[in-house]
């Protein structure tokens, strides 16, 4: 069997396996405190622009960097960078 065909099927057999993916839009540490007096209409304050990037990761492990988008009524991301790619 040619070459070529022996790696498509056998990536064939991982392209149905799921993963988690994850979008971080930032992160904020808060004592117990101010996190038991959270309540719907509470606001946090995350330590990230609105400008910044958002995280894409793939079971825990960053993958790439990506702009918040709208799609129809959803959120989506919109990957700008891959990790690990040189920056334009």
């Amino acid at each position: 069997m040619p070459t070529q065909l022996l790696e498509d099927k056998a990536l064939d057999i991982v392209l149905d396996v799921k993963v988690k993916v994850t979008v971080q839009l930032g992160s904020v540490q808060l004592p117990m405190r101010d996190v038991l007096e959270l309540a719907p209409g509470s606001v946090v304050q995350l330590m990230q622009h609105a400008s910044d990037p958002v995280g894409l990761f793939v079971n825990d492990k960053l993958i790439a960097y990506g702009e918040v988008v709208v799609v129809e009524d959803n959120f989506g991301i919109k990957v700008t960078e891959l990790v690990g790619s040189a920056k334009a």
